[in-house]
C-alpha cells in the first residue's frame, strides 16, 4: 500500500489543522492506520491509531482529548483531526499502515508508511 499525508501548514497556537492519508494499492480496509510526528533532534512519537473499519481508536498520551483519529474506507483516507494545538505540536506528520487491522499502542512502528507533512504552530 501506498501514502501520501497532507493537509500540513501553519497555525497559530489555538487553532486547528485536519491532515489527511491518502492510501492507493491494497484494499484500505485491510489495514489499521496509524499516524505519528517527529520533532527536530527528537525521537518519532506515536499518536494514535483507528481499526480497519474504524469502529475502534487508540491514542497516545500527549493528544488524547485534542486529536481525532478517523477513517473513510470508501474514499481510501484516513485523517488526523488536530485541535487546540500548541507550539511542541510542531512537528513532521507521517501517516502509516499496519497489517495487524486492530488498534493499539504502535510505538515501535507500523509495516507501511507515507511521507510527511510538516505541521508548524506558532506561539
Amino acid at each position: 500500500v501506498q501514502l501520501q499525508a497532507s493537509g500540513g501548514g501553519l497555525v497559530q497556537a489555538g487553532g486547528s489543522l485536519r491532515l489527511s492519508c491518502a492510501a492507493s494499492g491494497r484494499t484500505f480496509s485491510s489495514y489499521a492506520m496509524g499516524w505519528f510526528r517527529q520533532a527536530p533532534g527528537k525521537e518519532r512519537e506515536f499518536l494514535a491509531s483507528i481499526n480497519w473499519n474504524g469502529g475502534s481508536t487508540y491514542y497516545g498520551d500527549s493528544v488524547q482529548g485534542r486529536f481525532t483519529i478517523s477513517r473513510d474506507n470508501a474514499k481510501n483516507t484516513a485523517y488526523l483531526q488536530m485541535n487546540s494545538l500548541k507550539p511542541e505540536d510542531t512537528a513532521v506528520y507521517y501517516c502509516a499502515a499496519d497489517s495487524a487491522r486492530v488498534a493499539g499502542d504502535y510505538r515501535y512502528g507500523m509495516d507501511y508508511w507515507g511521507k510527511g507533512t510538516q505541521v508548524t504552530v506558532s506561539s
